[in-house]
Order: C-alpha cells, then sequence, then structure tokens
C-alpha cells in the first residue's frame, strides 16, 4: 500500500523529526510504501531574493568586515545538520500545493503524530484533518496525533468543520489520554489511546542510526535537555550533579540568541542528540521528547514540567509507565529520596503497548 504521513513541518525540533521518521519506518516494515507530505523549503520568490541577499552578505564580508557565509543564509548554517538528517532519512514527497489530486499517488493517508492537531503549531489547523483532499476516495487515519493540551483550544467554526472532517476517518488514535476525551467531547468522535511513534522503535534501532552519523562521546554523564532555560534550572542542575557525583553537559544550542557567535548556535547532529542520551547516567529535561527517549535507553530521568508548553503530554506518558513521580513543576518539589526506576517493569508495560500500537496500524491499513 503506498501511505502518506501527514506531520507537522520537519524543522529543528529532535523529538518531531524523530517520530516521523519511527512512523516512516514502522510503516515500511509492516510492507507499506511511504512518503511525507512536504511543501518546498523555498517560496516562489526564493530565486528573487537569494540574489539580493548575495549581494548583501558580499557587502557585509568584504566592506564592514564581518565573518559572514556569502552563499548560505544564517538559518541555513543553523539547521544544516537536521536537514542533512531529514533528506537522507525522510521519504518526502515535495508538493507546493496539496489538493485532492494526492488521493491519486496514495491509497492511505496517516495523520500524526506530534502536536499536528494544536492550532497555536499547524495553520490552517483544517488542513491538519485532511481538509484539502475534499470528498476524495482515500482512506484516513489518525496515528498518535496529539492535541498538546487537555482543553479545546479552536474556535467554535474550526470545532465544526474538524469534526465533520473526522467522519471521513476509518480510524482515529491520540497519543494522550485526554486527547481521547477531547475527540468524544469536542468533535463526537470515538479513538483510542497509542503510543508516540518514537516508543515502537528499540534502543538497538536508534543506536544504528548513531554509528552511521559521526558523533564523539558526550562531555559528561548528566545530560541536560531544557527547551526553557532559567537561572533557577542552572543551579538546579549544579545541585542535581554535586548530589549525584555527575557531570552535568548541556545539550541545546542557542539558535535564538544573536548576539552570539553562528557557529555557536548551530544545532547538533540528530544522530549526536541520541547518543547524548545513551551516553547518560541521569537525565535531566523539560521535554516531552526528552522523557520519551529516557525511558527508550533505559536512563534515569527527571522532568520539569511547563504549564504554558503543557503539561498533559507528561502526565498521561509518565502514567503508561507509573513514572508519574519524575514530573516536578519547580525544583522545590524534587526529593532526594527519590527511588530508581525499575525498567524492568517499564519495558513489560512498553512491549504490551507497543502491541496494542501496532495493531491498530495493521488493522486500519
Amino acid at each position: 500500500m503506498k501511505i502518506a504521513i501527514l506531520t507537522l513541518p520537519l524543522n529543528l525540533n529532535y523529538g518531531g523529526i524523530l517520530q516521523c521518521y519511527a512512523l516512516q519506518t514502522v510503516l515500511e516494515r509492516m510492507g507499506h510504501e511511504v512518503q511525507v507530505l512536504t511543501r518546498p523549503q523555498y517560496g516562489r520568490s526564493y530565486y528573487i531574493i537569494y540574489p539580493l541577499a548575495v549581494c548583501k552578505r558580499l557587502l557585509k564580508r568584504f566592506i564592514l568586515g564581518k565573518k559572514v557565509d556569502i552563499l548560505k543564509a544564517p538559518y541555513q548554517i543553523i539547521r544544516q545538520h537536521t536537514d542533512r538528517f531529514i533528506h537522507r532519512y525522510i521519504h518526502q514527497y515535495i508538493q507546493r500545493e496539496w489538493t485532492a489530486q494526492i488521493a491519486s499517488h496514495f491509497d492511505a493517508i496517516v495523520v500524526g503524530s506530534d502536536q499536528v492537531w494544536r492550532p497555536l503549531y499547524y495553520q490552517p489547523i483544517e488542513e491538519a484533518f485532511l481538509s484539502f483532499l475534499g470528498d476524495a476516495k482515500i482512506k484516513r487515519v489518525a496515528y498518535a496525533a496529539s492535541f498538546g493540551v487537555d482543553h479545546c483550544e479552536y474556535t467554535e467554526e474550526q470545532r465544526k468543520i474538524c469534526s465533520s472532517l473526522l467522519k471521513k476517518f476509518k480510524a482515529v488514535s491520540v497519543r494522550e489520554s485526554s486527547g481521547v476525551q477531547l475527540c468524544q467531547k469536542y468533535f463526537d468522535t470515538k479513538a483510542v489511546q497509542v503510543l508516540d511513534p518514537t516508543l515502537l522503535l528499540s534502543a538497538d534501532d536508534y543506536r544504528a542510526l548513531i554509528k552511521q552519523g559521526k558523533t564523539h562521546p558526550s562531555k559528561g554523564n548528566l545530560l541536560v535537555y531544557m527547551l526553557d532555560r532559567t537561572k533557577e534550572k542552572e543551579y538546579f542542575v549544579e545541585r542535581i550533579a554535586q548530589a549525584k557525583g555527575l557531570t552535568p553537559f548541556w545539550m541545546n544550542s542557542d539558535i535564538d540568541d544573536e548576539a552570539l557567535p553562528l557557529e555557536q548556535r548551530i544545532k547538533m547532529p540528530v544522530e549526536q542528540w541520541l547518543r547524548s542520551f545513551d551516553d547518560a547516567e541521569f537525565v535531566l529535561t523539560d521535554s516531552f521528547h526528552g522523557c520519551v527517549f529516557s525511558i527508550i535507553f533505559r536512563k534515569q530521568f527527571l522532568a520539569i514540567g511547563n504549564k504554558e508548553r503543557g503539561l498533559s503530554r507528561f502526565h498521561s506518558l509518565l502514567t503508561l509507565f507509573s513514572l508519574q513521580d519524575r514530573l516536578i513543576l519547580s525544583p522545590d518539589e524534587y526529593k532526594s529520596n527519590l527511588s530508581s526506576i525499575d525498567y524492568d517493569q517499564v519495558q513489560a508495560r512498553l512491549q504490551s503497548f507497543q502491541t496494542q500500537s501496532l495493531s491498530f496500524l495493521k488493522a486500519n491499513l
């Protein structure tokens, strides 16, 4: 079967890239031919703007004496490694305009995963419910689609349109338990909860990617992966490092800080990001996928929740594995006598949820 995946645009988010890679891989292992719906990276005006941009960078370099790359824009340099991974591993179906004509190229479209159903991250949100297909005859399935939060962020008009579009889906699954309730309450649709696609692959699957990439040993054994870095969190990291006798290393680059030299803002390769988890003895994170990959690599970890980014994702994931005590909302809530995670029990639960999640895909595709 030829299957298209619709997910959030793949840019700089490691979790977003890897969930797409994982879903593509799982579907291919089932025997399907899979591509990810993608729009061209550059608009039609790019070929007019590009020569002007090169001239501007020539001026900066040779007249103003600034160290700039003449042929590449700063954002192209920042995302060079993530772009390389996407181009190497993600099979893209690139079209500027998505229309019902897509149905003539595929037998099914799978929507998911990640926060693809959150209006804050996907606009127009109706497109994430396959509005562009109209009444085209094609199988529509949602796999681990996420609203990101436990309440409805849709306008009444958006809710009505998306509710109508969901009626055309053969089957709907969501990533969070709260998503099951949202589908029922606001969209009059029955949904089931399944695993984030990244959890359908094994640690060895990701280690194979690490081996194929040019990685280097991490510079510590206490991995700190914080999307929202604050002085309070920095102090907490030092406190944990001293208590556990570990050496902390921060993984994220400051891509938005234009005061820093460009080379310090480059996002690390996806393979190195994965290796950081594999190398760590302990993980401190405020990221959903930071928690996911801590579990995959069987690491002791602690998550600091962020209400603005949404807590339902963390609650739902950690509840699946009885790891609710791994989530705190501030460093003040940390308890030094926190027991170690029993990964034999976690693995047993994971295998059970993997079976259920794969069964959903097999039954509906």
